[in-house]
């Protein structure tokens, strides 16, 4: 499937927020040949334009009329009203994960932009990481047979900014950091039928593990496992995907490739994809086939609405954490 260009032809973005994933979007839009603008209310919008030869502005206004592509990296909470003001402004939009901390809120995100005629894009980025599109691939071929198992862990320090202690800004570990996992997890299994969840930790902030079991409605299930740690914490993450007929396993400990094996009687193993390129960006990647669909390419691996589902299984983990029993993801939906 392809996606109709609309309006003028894409050759500038406007990326709003000057924060860490701002600078990481920044070095790709300029490495794909667009001409960067940045706005941001810290003050830091000219330091971070300056590093690709672009420019900064100083208010959404200059920037929504300098660009064809708005990118979203603002705090959370912050997300729906530029996504708004980019919608009514006629300009396609990127959006980092999660599109909002609300249900509603995310789908009025959507609504709007489908409005307004133009594309909206999230920025789940772990579906373009070289290990998890082979296993995908390889999953799709039948390499494993049927999905029967899948473990999926993302550790990493708390983020420093003082907002992600407040659930009501951030959504907490689960709807920030392993929303990653649980799209991810969707992407292989399919639709999410229940979720059980627990959190372990004291400050909200640091120290916490929480555990998400999803039950997808083909039978399959997801084992999560996500966690902000201390400012020393290593960031790792590993995946393992057990079928019926075999078993691939990746891990970011010790840089291993990713593995998979059969059950057959030849006992069947190898190696699916060598260590990465450390050059290797999956952001480039991911921001690469936004630029294509907004130009009239083919639809992008990951939609907005798939971002939705996703958050709808994070909030369903998270509210199933505080009760601490099943939830049933359509019934919390009403």
């Amino acid at each position: 499937m392809t996606v109709a260009p609309s309006g003028p032809e894409v050759t500038a973005v406007g990326v709003v927020g000057a924060g860490g994933i701002s600078r990481v979007h920044v070095d790709a839009w300029h490495r794909l040949g667009l001409d960067v603008v940045v706005f941001s209310i810290d003050g830091r919008a000219g330091e971070v334009a300056a590093s690709v030869g672009g420019r900064a502005v100083d208010s959404l206004d200059d920037l929504l009329a300098a660009v064809q592509v708005v990118d979203v990296c603002v705090p959370t909470y912050e997300h729906p009203a530029v996504v708004a003001a980019a919608a009514a402004a006629g300009r396609h939009v990127v959006c980092e994960k999660p599109l909002a901390v609300t249900h509603d809120a995310a789908a009025d995100m959507i609504s709007r932009c489908a409005a307004a005629g133009v594309q909206l894009y999230p920025g789940q980025v772990v579906r373009y990481f070289p290990q998890n599109a082979v296993a995908k691939a390889a999953v799709d071929a039948g390499r494993i047979g049927s999905p029967a198992v899948l473990r999926l862990t993302r550790r990493g320090a708390a983020p420093a900014a003082p907002w992600f202690a407040d659930p009501a800004l951030s959504g907490g570990v689960i709807v920030d950091q392993m929303i990653h996992d649980i799209d991810y997890a969707r992407w292989i299994a399919g639709e999410v039928e229940t979720v059980w969840a627990s959190v372990a930790g004291g400050d909200f902030s640091s120290q916490q593990v929480a555990s998400v079991v999803l039950g997808h409605e083909n039978g399959t299930l997801s084992q999560l496992t996500g966690g902000w740690g201390g400012p020393d914490q290593v960031f790792t993450t590993s995946l393992s995907l057990a079928g019926s007929a075999g078993l691939i396993e990746h891990t970011t400990r010790g840089r291993d490739p990713v593995q998979w094996e059969t059950v057959q009687v030849d006992d069947h193993r190898g190696a699916l994809l060598p260590d990465a390129d450390p050059a290797f960006s999956p952001y480039l990647f991911e921001l690469a086939e936004f630029l294509a669909a907004f130009r009239g390419g083919p639809t992008p691996r990951v939609t907005a609405a798939d971002s939705l589902a996703a958050l709808d299984v994070a909030l369903a983990a998270t509210a199933s954490a505080a009760r601490g029993e099943a939830v049933d993801v359509k019934r919390f939906l009403g």
